[in-house]
């Protein structure tokens, strides 16, 4: 996550740097998230039949020699390269990870697990938009890259020494045996209409959570005089507010249930994206980014554990189609949002994302009342 956001709020300085606009800039964002989409259904189904945690170690270990590429590019189209490159090794950390806990714990602890996990990548969320708007007002944008090259490089070293142990011990050698050809295993998910549901919900919600979520470092930066680094470190706010909601999780999922995490986090986040989008006011917008990211995080919660289960024989495959929906439409979203702020205005656009996470709240939640009288019905 943290590689993923770590140019968010260094948009600005890329466009200084390589005499380029926002818009052009942006493509070290979307052609990431266009990238990390589409490898999804290449790493479900190797995820399935070589073992999830083997390709997370080696996807890990790339990732580093990716951002190393990025340290040393000299021009825009070659970091845009550099960061195809990592999107491309990126992609199968999360998704990969999910799948595995989706192996691993029962349905009733998953969404909790989930949210316990989901503390790392709030926290590399939080890292990544403040240590990309610190490093290039310090030392310049060349630095992020060297960070996240250091850290993958650790991690990976970690993991790699653990992988005889980790595969020892869960069941790759099922998972390698009995497994239909990828399109066979797409095609039944898709056909299922939950699980459309669930994919076509993604992609919205990457389009106006993630997608949005990219330019409103920029526009902070540009509408209220702020620094890179205030400004990403606002944006970090949001993670935080991730962080605050799993400490929260096992209460709030008790409290509200799935459909109540689904409609109340998409409206809170739906109304403080309003305000980010048109407050004049900085000292209000960290409480605010907090807010949208705590409502966010609810609400996302909430889709990753429909994710896991929407094909539980095949939960690698069904897990990166959910991922790859999410990001493409993040990657549309971006390129969306960065085209339309030259007729709207960035304030506009951050607030029409808002409005369209409030939007699928009210939908996630009555289609998960209807799939649940559904399935009462069938038992």
């Amino acid at each position: 996550m943290a590689i993923q956001r770590i140019c968010d709020a260094m948009l600005p300085e890329l466009s200084r740097v390589f005499n380029v606009s926002i818009s052009e800039a942006a493509r070290v964002v979307w052609m990431f998230a266009v990238v990390y989409g589409a490898a999804q259904l290449f790493y479900g189904p190797m995820g399935d039949r070589l073992g999830k945690f083997r390709i997370v170690t080696y996807a890990t270990i790339g990732c580093s020699l990716a951002s190393l590429v990025a340290v040393f590019a000299g021009s825009l189209n070659a970091l845009v390269l550099a960061r195809v490159l990592t999107g491309l090794c990126a992609a199968a950390l999360i998704p990969l990870s999910m799948a595995w806990i989706g192996d691993a714990v029962p349905y009733e602890q998953r969404q909790e697990t989930l949210a316990k996990v989901g503390l790392g990548t709030t926290v590399g969320l939080v890292g990544g938009q403040l240590m990309g708007g610190l490093l290039t007002d310090t030392l310049g944008w060349r630095w992020a890259f060297v960070l996240m090259t250091l850290l993958f490089a650790v991690i990976g070293a970690l993991l790699y020494g653990d992988l005889k142990q980790q595969t020892s011990t869960t069941s790759n050698g099922q998972d390698r045996q009995n497994r239909p050809a990828f399109l066979g295993q797409a095609l039944r998910i898709v056909t299922q209409s939950w699980a459309r549901y669930i994919l076509l919900i993604a992609i919205v919600e990457g389009a106006c959570g993630f997608g949005v979520l990219a330019i409103i470092a920029s526009h902070l930066h540009r509408e209220l005089a702020l620094s890179l680094t205030a400004s990403g470190a606002i944006v970090a706010m949001f993670g935080v507010g991730g962080v605050v909601y799993m400490a929260l999780a096992r209460h709030l999922i008790r409290r509200f249930g799935e459909t109540g995490l689904a409609q109340w986090g998409g409206s809170l986040m739906g109304v403080s994206f309003l305000v980010l989008g048109f407050a004049t006011w900085w000292p209000l917008t960290p409480l605010v980014s907090l807010c949208a990211g705590f409502g966010f995080f609810m609400f996302h919660n909430t889709m990753q554990l429909h994710a896991t289960q929407m094909a539980p024989t095949a939960r690698g495959t069904a897990v990166s189609l959910f991922a790859s929906c999410l990001f493409i439409g993040q990657a549309g979203g971006v390129l969306l949002a960065a085209n339309l702020i030259a007729l709207l205005g960035s304030g506009v656009v951050i607030a029409l994302g808002g409005g369209g996470i409030m939007a699928l709240g009210f939908i996630l939640a009555r289609g998960l009342r209807k799939h649940a009288l559904k399935t009462d019905t069938a038992l």
